[in-house]
């Protein structure tokens, strides 16, 4: 099980690197780095671009899957 929690690990922390490198630069500055946006800015999650979508669930299966790994230590 270990074993394969680690393949699995790995996998994902390639995606998770192909795909941060696959996506455009924003030339926000740093508003949006800490989270600069006002209220209006409520309808977030609709406006993200797939990649971005598929960056976010990578990473949730990243954290799940370091969690585990250290959980079967």
């Amino acid at each position: 099980m270990r074993i394969l929690l680690s393949c699995v690990h790995i996998i994902v922390a390639i995606l998770m690197t192909l795909v941060i490198l696959l996506q455009q630069r924003k030339q926000g500055g740093f508003s949006g780095v800490f989270g600069g946006g006002t209220q209006a800015d409520s309808g977030q999650w609709q406006r993200f671009t797939p990649l971005t979508k598929i960056t976010i669930g990578l990473s949730v299966v990243f954290m799940l899957t370091s969690f585990f790994i250290v959980f079967l230590n």
